[in-house]
């Protein structure tokens, strides 16, 4: 057997992409060198050696693994990962396209179920989607929290690669997801798709948008990618701006709460929504949102948009009280100098009572005086 040090030695010669002195020092040890490696996995992640030459894209090193030591394509880690999975995920379409080549399974499941399409739309290489779909992949395939490759790639709000999935497998928009939030959620991919159309320039399917029985909608999900550049909805799109989920909640609730001001912006501007709408049961508004998150921009832009700056929901709650619940200073310091008086709620309690941070009490001290 191979020593623990020329193990360690192959490991970082396969990551430092070195060919050449990796063949001359498997060469060196002859057969056992090969028995070795040839299914050796290393570390808690179990990796083999074709697996860190495909999340690296040394194409060369997995050639010389896969004809010369004999490795199997199909070799996975501990998170059931195969090699096409970390090629995929790191947008190395030359490894991607050689290990399909090999005779890679396309649609091999880590765990979670997720599929090397799923984990190439986590990195918007279009080039490596479409040759995955070109061998077969299936871009239905849900992983365990229901999500599609097309949820994903909304998610990261890349309007090539969404616009590219729509055109592939139009029917794609209308799969539920089954994830599990917060409030328990099943997410619609047209959901996704009407999010997604607030942040891309350049999407020009025809994604229609029902009610849904979403009580997750994911325009959350499409902010977190920090996407802000806006397009009007093509009118052929059926995509209903107002639309709520299981928890009454619209995309321009969604929008607040992630901070997203174009988005904001554009829904009540340009599609007309109303910007004091309210989620049903608890009767939230967008400003309550973006004040529980501290988005002192966003209140500042709901405000201008035409926010009722004293609105109240069920519970008699201000925008300052939300404020003071997420312990924001800058928000409750804005509201307050906005002409927000603090006030009881429906139980007795004041905002400034919710105040903990010391920068927080200060700012009712300071603003009080």
């Amino acid at each position: 057997n191979m020593d623990e040090n020329t193990i360690k030695q192959l490991v970082k010669l396969v990551q430092d992409g070195k060919l050449q002195t990796l063949e001359q020092l498997i060469t060196l040890d002859g057969s056992v060198a090969l028995q070795t490696i040839r299914n050796k996995h290393f570390g808690r992640s179990g990796d083999t050696l074709l697996h860190y030459a495909a999340r690296l894209g040394h194409l060369d090193i997995m050639a010389y693994l896969i004809q010369v030591v004999g490795m199997d394509v199909e070799l996975y880690n501990n998170d059931y990962k195969r090699p096409l999975h970390e090629a995929a995920s790191m947008s190395h379409q030359d490894c991607v396209s050689y290990l399909l080549q090999e005779g890679a399974r396309v649609d091999s499941l880590k765990k979670a179920d997720w599929t090397p399409l799923m984990m190439a739309c986590t990195r918007s290489n279009l080039a490596v989607i479409q040759d995955l779909l070109r061998h077969g992949a299936d871009p239905v395939l849900k992983n365990k929290d229901g999500w599609t490759a097309f949820h994903i790639a909304c998610r990261k709000g890349d309007p090539l690669v969404v616009d590219y999935l729509l055109t592939f497998a139009p029917d794609i928009w209308g799969i539920v997801s089954g994830r599990k939030r917060a409030n328990s959620a099943a997410v619609s991919a047209a959901e996704f798709a009407f999010s997604a159309s607030l942040h891309c320039s350049s999407i020009n399917s025809i994604w229609r948008f029902g009610a849904g029985s979403s009580p997750w909608t994911p325009a959350r999900e499409i902010c977190e990618a920090n996407t802000t550049i806006m397009c009007p909805m093509c009118e052929d799109f059926e995509a209903s701006p107002t639309a709520r989920d299981r928890l009454g909640a619209q995309p321009l609730h969604q929008a607040s709460v992630t901070g997203q001001q174009k988005a904001l912006t554009f829904l009540v501007r340009d599609l007309n929504v109303d910007v004091n709408q309210r989620v049903n049961g608890i009767q939230l508004t967008a400003l309550h949102y973006a004040a529980k998150e501290g988005h002192t921009s966003a209140v500042k832009e709901l405000l201008e948009l035409g926010a009722d700056l004293h609105v109240r929901d069920r519970k008699g709650r201000s925008a300052l009280h939300m404020a003071c619940i997420g312990q924001h200073a800058g928000t409750a310091k804005v509201l307050l100098e906005l002409g927000l008086r603090d006030s009881e709620d429906c139980c007795g309690t004041t905002a400034q009572q919710l105040a903990k941070k010391t920068d927080v009490v200060q700012v009712f001290d300071h603003c009080l005086k």
